[in-house]
């Protein structure tokens, strides 16, 4: 305890990786503990002369930590700014107040704009424990939101974060909605749309359940964790840029509430619109195309609902100053070849390169959406962008603007090559009559993908493909046997990942 009555201890970093939670680890005999009444699952508030954090109590028995001691896991060390031996002070966090607006939506009653700022606020200062981050998305999934709640949903993400302004009048930005592997547009439409003169300053995300996410698939080409310093030396030199969106805070409570709704498996209409919404706005884009695959094994299932979501998303976003234009495309199967960072990426290359032996369909999906942003930019007329577009990739700029930018970023890199494959073959002779995409993804993750970037799924036919008994369906690849083995322990149990059905 210090002068001033304050319970002390010293701060330890146990190398521990708990996601994004900030747990502090302390023994069940430690002073403070014991003075302040903290037991297991207590929020502890803990300062430092530099920062201050709230971090949930795991209480552990002899040889983790010494009584004087708070052990941090990384999460907790990173937010903390921590230093080994470094002095801290514990104490109970003030009432977290806004979750009676959670519990009052639970029985049926709407969120008020101030209740939302209020709620996302405390989110991010970390006040929220992960039930009451349940609590929260459940209610809003539950009770269905209307449409002034989406829209102050969506504001209030944009206030508890960082802004970004441009000097454009035009700001472009893209968008999927997720739920089909291998579509990795995101990089060729910058390229295209950078290289034809607008301003398109990408932010993406890494992984949260899938074998890759835009952030992790440009990570093996360039450097993507830029600050906003770098990130706009970037967009003056190029144009436009393909960066992490966690390094710059754009909308950070949204990266909390999302961790949770993945181990939910909640994905409501509100929660996403204003997720992606709220970033575009955060990022300072003004016109957004956004692609909303349809397919049994997508995420969205059915044209009836990719209607409504975007109805949804042209509705929000008119509110919160965006000119949204969503586009309905096929996600009957996967785009592209490659499952996995490295291997997305090597398609990506294939695609803006101009290589013959690219993916046709990662190149006209490109295409559409490039086109379509070009013409809500305003850079061309109704029914020519995917002229201009194509013209864009057919005469080099896109590439030449692709590797320009990642040589901005800190220097073009060739994706790495993994150690391990195996192949899948046909088991019989016939016609490919579907490709189950999430099993394709789980299959990719088993293997390593994303946190090994070679891991993944580079697949050799598509939907309607007609195959001999033993010709290859697709390549597992993996950095070790271990991970080769537990993928392939998987595929054993889901032979129909790929169905192969009689000859037409």
């Amino acid at each position: 305890m210090d002068s001033l009555g304050r319970s002390t201890v010293l701060l330890k970093r146990m190398g521990i990786d708990t996601h994004e939670e900030p747990i502090v680890y302390m023994r069940a005999d430690c002073d403070v503990c014991r003075s302040e009444g903290f037991s297991a699952h207590s929020r502890v508030m803990i300062t430092t002369e530099r920062a201050s954090i709230i971090a949930t109590l795991n209480v552990v028995r002899d040889g983790f930590v010494l009584p004087t001691e708070a052990g941090l896991s990384e999460a907790a060390w990173q937010l903390l700014d921590a230093e080994s031996g470094q002095l801290a002070f514990l104490s109970h966090p003030r009432p977290v107040e806004s979750v009676g607006a959670v519990r009052a939506k639970i029985f049926g009653h709407a969120f008020r704009d101030d209740d939302l700022l209020q709620i996302l606020q405390d989110m991010g200062a970390g006040r929220y424990t992960d039930i009451e981050l349940s609590a929260f998305l459940t209610a809003c999934a539950a009770a269905g939101m209307n449409l002034d709640e989406v829209v102050g949903l969506t504001r209030s993400m944009v206030q508890v974060g960082q802004r970004l302004t441009w000097d454009h009048r035009i700001v472009a930005d893209k968008h999927c909605v997720g739920g089909l592997p291998g579509n990795r547009t995101t990089p060729i439409v910058v390229s295209i749309l950078a290289a034809a003169g607008v301003c398109i300053p990408k932010t993406s995300s890494r992984a949260i359940t899938s074998p890759a996410g835009t952030a992790d698939t440009m990570e093996t080409l360039t450097k993507v964790d830029l600050d906003l310093t770098a990130m706009r030396r970037v967009v003056e030199r190029e144009g436009g840029c393909i960066v992490w969106g966690g390094a710059i805070q754009l909308s950070p409570v949204d990266d909390l509430l999302i961790r949770v709704e993945r181990a939910l498996d909640i994905d409501s209409d509100a929660q996403l619109v204003a997720s992606v919404l709220s970033k575009k706005v955060a990022a300072g884009s003004t016109h957004v195309v956004i692609d909303i695959p349809v397919g049994p094994t997508a995420k969205v299932r059915t044209p009836e609902a990719a209607h409504v979501l975007a109805r949804l998303l042209q509705r929000v976003g008119q509110d919160v100053g965006l000119v949204v234009r969503p586009i309905v495309t096929d996600g009957s199967q996967p785009i592209g070849r490659g499952i996995g960072p490295a291997l997305e990426a090597r398609d990506v290359i294939a695609v803006t390169r101009g290589d013959r032996d690219a993916p046709s369909d990662l190149k006209e999906r490109s295409i559409l959406l490039a086109g379509e942003l070009l013409e809500l930019a305003g850079t061309c007329g109704a029914g020519r962008g995917p002229v201009e577009a194509r013209a864009v990739l057919a005469d080099g700029r896109a590439w030449r603007k692709l590797q320009a930018i990642c040589e901005a970023q800190g220097g073009m890199r060739t994706p790495p090559t993994s150690t391990q494959q195996f192949e899948v073959t046909a088991p019989a002779r016939g016609s490919v009559t579907g490709l189950d995409s999430r099993r394709l993804a789980r299959a990719a993750k088993l293997a390593g993908a994303p946190a090994d970037p070679a891991a993944g799924i580079d697949l050799h036919v598509r939907v309607g493909q007609s195959v001999e008994n033993g010709q290859p369906l697709f390549t597992l690849h993996a950095q070790s046997p271990g991970e080769l083995a537990y993928a392939r322990e998987y595929l054993a149990l889901h032979a129909d990942i790929i169905v192969i059905g009689p000859s037409s």
